[in-house]
């Protein structure tokens, strides 16, 4: 079922309760009216309601994928141990540390608490609660399995966020060393060299031209450093914002980075895992396969496989078993599409999809071990050659000071 998200705005309000005692808090809703509708469902007499500007926003900065995970493994906890869910999420609201975090959580009890469902309050916060996630919990309240569906749902997070933390590892280190090999030969060129210019200018002789090469990127460096500090900066930010705004850029580069050595396999195969893992939980929570899909798409976070996907959602709607449909997308290894035609055949798709998964996890953090030990000897040397290359030009009319003389 197609659901628009609802923008709210956060609004301050003072009233009295059943027994006349005065009370406060906030409540997201769309308008004052609203505001006494919900509250006067709860018993309370409304006096005073002040709009605060919505925290949603910068709230969402301080709230991390692993908090979501966290809130949602705790809330199945509660409600498999028999708790009511409006009791539950205010345990869980006073367990967070993270006051974007406690002010979430206190909103969706306020939205408990004036009859709406948990997955129509979900869906009121799409920045952190996207589609798949509101569609699960939607089928479980529908079918009064709330717990078991939270569960799939806290599981299925724990092994994405896994997953992309193991990516990020294989992208992140080598990223780092090389951004702190520049920035060391970025000082060396700057404070360092200029120091050596004014002893070799002592000198009566021609410097070797590593030497004049080095002082030359010194020069220009202190000379225009800023400038090009600015024109790297906005280059990087049009290429960002172009690569937001054009299918075509992202497609080109997504393409490129999937014919990279052993990173592209990397990416290859996480999304693979990625796609057995969504289709698989939502498959188990009965959610029908076109529809399953469709969430499925947008979870691959690879322009080329999001394709592959739709494509194969076509194939499928046409009649073809979704075995078949793999095959001719051409993008699904060969243990994938066996494993699936496995799955159709014996009526456990959901959980050969499962080890599907599973499996090429298993494969991402093996690569990703791979990738690091082969990567250290190759960091070794393009450190060694950037700072060692400065250094020996810097000696290297000092090491030849008797034939200079």
């Amino acid at each position: 079922m197609a659901t628009q998200a609802v923008k709210n705005t956060l609004y301050r309000w003072q009233g009295t309760d059943g027994n006349g005692v005065k009370t406060s808090g906030q409540i997201s809703a769309d308008s004052h009216a609203m505001i006494r509708v919900q509250l006067r469902r709860q018993g309370i007499t409304v006096s005073k309601i002040r709009r605060h500007y919505s925290r949603d926003r910068d709230a969402g900065k301080s709230i991390t994928a692993l908090d979501i995970t966290l809130f949602t493994r705790q809330l199945a906890t509660l409600i498999s141990a028999g708790i009511a869910l409006q009791q539950a999420l205010g345990v869980i609201a006073d367990g967070f540390e993270s006051r974007a975090m406690r002010q979430q959580v206190t909103e969706l009890k306020q939205d408990i608490g004036a009859g709406t469902s948990l997955a129509a309050a979900l869906r009121k916060k799409p920045a952190h609660f996207d589609p798949l996630f509101c569609s699960l919990v939607e089928a479980g309240e529908l079918a009064g399995a709330l717990d078991v569906m939270l569960q799939r749902v806290a599981t299925y997070r724990e092994k994405t966020e896994a997953l992309k933390k193991k990516i990020k590892k294989a992208m992140t280190y080598p990223s780092a060393v090389l951004l702190v090999a520049l920035g060391v030969c970025s000082i060396l060129l700057i404070a360092v060299v200029p120091q050596f210019q004014g002893v070799f200018r002592s000198f009566d002789a021609q410097l070797p031209a590593l030497t004049l090469w080095v002082i030359g990127l010194s020069d220009g460096l202190l000379a225009h450093g800023l400038w090009l500090l600015c024109v790297c900066g906005v280059i990087l930010a049009g290429l960002h914002h172009r690569y937001k705004h054009c299918p075509a850029l992202r497609q080109r580069i997504d393409r490129w980075l999937l014919h990279l050595p052993v990173l592209g396999n990397l990416l290859h195969m996480s999304a693979i895992a990625r796609f057995a893992r969504t289709l698989s939980t939502t498959l188990a929570a009965g959610v029908p396969l076109l529809e399953a899909l469709n969430s499925v798409a947008s979870a691959t976070r690879n322009n080329l496989h999001k394709d592959a996907v739709l494509r194969l959602k076509q194939q499928v709607a046409t009649g073809s078993p979704i075995h078949v449909a793999m095959a001719a997308v051409g993008v699904f290894p060969g243990m994938a599409i066996q494993m699936t035609a496995i799955g159709e055949e014996s009526g456990t798709l959901d959980s050969m999809l499962d080890h599907v998964a599973a499996y090429y996890e298993s494969e991402v953090d093996t690569q990703v071990d791979h990738l690091t030990t082969l990567l250290e000897p190759i960091i070794m040397v393009v450190l060694g050659v950037m700072v060692g290359g400065l250094v020996i030009a810097m000696y290297l009319p000092i090491f030849n000071l008797g034939q200079v003389i």
